[in-house]
């Protein structure tokens, strides 16, 4: 059954969004479905800035749904776009590929090895799959089926009719400068440039323009399946249409009232889906906001189709730690589902509902994740104990549930920091992991490592994908006995205070009090001593402490949190480590 909101009163962007979409909504089709859509390119991997463009209208849909409002999320798959270049870094793809350059995406075969009829499904798969473990719902549909199945024949032969209407709109627009490539995001390098590359007369990426006039409308061949053609005469009572193709030559002459292998270029493509859907609400990105882009252009066609613009909030850019923006053109860029290997989708989720669509945000791949993670088990506690801000507590009831019902979780939330830890420290022996986190708490130990997953999973995947080995911890088997003979007073009796302390505080919050606390003591403060209460000196002994456990530990300055390692080497091996 629907979750209905017991309350609306957030501050949240999605419930201000979700406001004007359910009104529009009435004052364009009342008593039908709220229609809110997405377009996806399956050119290659579908990645993390592309979900910003299905997660936004996912969160609006699911407040609808939340409201007791029916509500449609359409994912177009744009998978009838023409093959543009060759992804760099693609596992099984070569130049070989670049034969199929000009092809519709779902006739370019898939990557060698894969299981998939053709490119365009191999690239879909990956993504469905990761929108189900986000929980996302949405109708899929194909461009390819929609096209070749005759289902936009009408308003195919519509704009051809029209097409001196269409080409004046454009045509204001030609003339400005086009926004800069570096600026550029969604679909653009597939969709918008479709038509425009190694096509004679056509120019523009907005239609074939040539001595027998404007067209709106790309065939692709019927011999190399190119869409490397130019419309030459067309015939509006007839709906005859002439073609030649400039890859292989070929031309013939077929009437568009029964043609199915061609379609709309993209400027004309979207507006029309915008009015046959009924779409209400669709975002795009910062590069739609600029004069002639297809979202502005597409405002004013969409009144030739009979209908209007959808409300369309610009999304800014998604980035990861340490790279730049992403580009779906190119190989090598994180996708939902690597994202999903290291990060729990409620994680996930939080990243894109707690910002406004035109705020940009970086998803964490580096060391970064783990300070991510403690923000959100912070958030998590805050909610549980009531004392979280109410935009807060919207981001993480949408992160956390759906209309449908809560996503799976992990049943004991550890924190990630202390996972990767361990699983750093056990290297895959998951009797070890069992053992250092029961005894994290052992007065409410793990009876399975199960409890701890899927976050254990996650944190040991980011472990083993996403930390250099030189940074990976190895412990050492036999003491640094040159170092323990070089030790000073102060440093032994640190060592023997720590020693001493083991056995009676062998638990996280038990360890954590004594590495803090020995070199307190060690200066005459009590261990129990408040920052505030403590000279500026005691930080610098501590770091000094912690410096020489580190290296008679795992033999480098820094590491695992102390406590954690201290745990997970064990007490009778830290005591021998330590010269005991």
């Amino acid at each position: 059954m629907p979750i209905v909101a017991q309350s609306t009163e957030t501050t949240d962007w999605v419930s201000r969004f979700a406001d004007e979409v359910i009104e529009e909504s009435e004052r364009r089709a009342p008593g039908k479905p709220v229609v809110v859509a997405s377009g996806l390119s399956p050119s290659g991997p579908i990645h993390l800035g592309n979900l910003r463009e299905v997660m936004t209208p996912h969160l609006v849909a699911d407040e609808i749904r939340r409201r007791g409002h029916r509500v449609r999320h359409l994912i177009s798959w744009d998978d009838y776009d023409r093959y543009r270049k060759v992804p760099v870094g693609v596992p099984g793809v070569d130049e070989s590929w670049s034969e199929h350059i000009g092809k519709p995406l779902t006739s370019v075969p898939a990557p060698k090895g894969s299981s998939h009829p053709n490119w365009a499904e191999h690239f879909k798969a990956a993504m469905i799959e990761s929108l189900a473990d986000l929980g996302v719902e949405f109708d899929g549909i194909s461009q390819t089926e929609q096209y070749t199945s005759g289902a936009y024949r009408e308003q195919i032969l519509h704009a051809m009719r029209h097409r001196a209407d269409i080409d004046a709109i454009l045509a204001q627009y030609r003339t400005k400068k086009a926004p800069a490539k570096k600026q550029q995001q969604k679909p653009v390098d597939e969709a918008e440039l479709e038509a425009a590359e190694g096509s004679g007369a056509a120019a523009e990426d907005d239609g074939s323009s040539g001595s027998a006039g404007y067209f709106p409308y790309k065939p692709y061949c019927g011999n190399c399946e190119k869409d490397l053609t130019t419309v030459t005469s067309y015939d509006d009572d007839s709906t005859e249409l002439s073609y030649s193709c400039t890859s292989c030559g070929f031309s013939e002459t077929v009437r568009l009232g029964e043609f199915n292998r061609g379609k709309l270029v993209w400027k004309v493509d979207w507006p029309m889906r915008w009015a046959y859907e009924g779409v209400i609400f669709e975002p795009s990105g910062v590069d739609h906001s600029s004069p002639g882009s297809s979202f502005q252009v597409g405002g004013q066609i969409v009144g030739i189709f009979g209908g209007r613009q959808p409300i369309g909030p610009m999304y800014a850019f998604v980035g990861i730690s340490g790279m730049a923006k992403m580009s779906s053109s190119k190989g090598g860029v994180p996708t939902p589902a690597d994202a999903l290997k290291i990060m729990e989708p409620q994680l996930l989720r939080w990243l894109y509902a707690r910002r406004r669509p035109n705020q940009s945000f970086k998803i964490a791949f580096d060391q970064e994740i783990q300070r991510l993670y403690d923000e959100w088990d912070r958030l998590d506690a805050k909610v549980a104990d009531g004392t979280a801000l109410p935009a807060d507590v919207a981001a993480h009831s949408r992160a956390v549930r759906t209309a449908s019902g809560e996503l799976p979780r992990t049943s004991r939330p550890l924190p990630y920091r202390t996972l990767a830890s361990v699983a750093d420290i056990t290297a895959g022996h998951e009797d070890q992991a069992l053992r250092i986190l029961s005894d994290l708490d052992p007065a409410n130990p793990l009876s399975s490592l199960d409890e701890a997953r899927p976050r254990y999973d996650k944190a040991e995947a980011w472990i083993n994908t996403h930390v250099p080995a030189d940074q990976r911890t190895i412990v050492r088997d036999e003491p640094d006995t040159e170092l323990l003979k070089s030790l000073d007073e102060e440093a032994r009796e640190s060592l023997r205070l720590l020693l001493d302390g083991l056995a009676d505080n062998w638990s996280l919050d038990g360890l954590t009090h004594l590495v803090y606390g020995v070199p307190k003591v060690r200066a005459g403060f009590s261990a129990d001593a408040t920052p505030k209460e403590l000279p500026p000196e005691i930080k610098t002994a501590q770091r000094s402490f912690f410096a020489l456990l580190y290296q008679l530990l795992v033999g480098r300055d820094t590491g695992p949190r102390l406590p954690t390692l201290l745990l997970a080497v064990g007490q009778e091996r830290v005591r021998h480590l330590l010269g005991a």
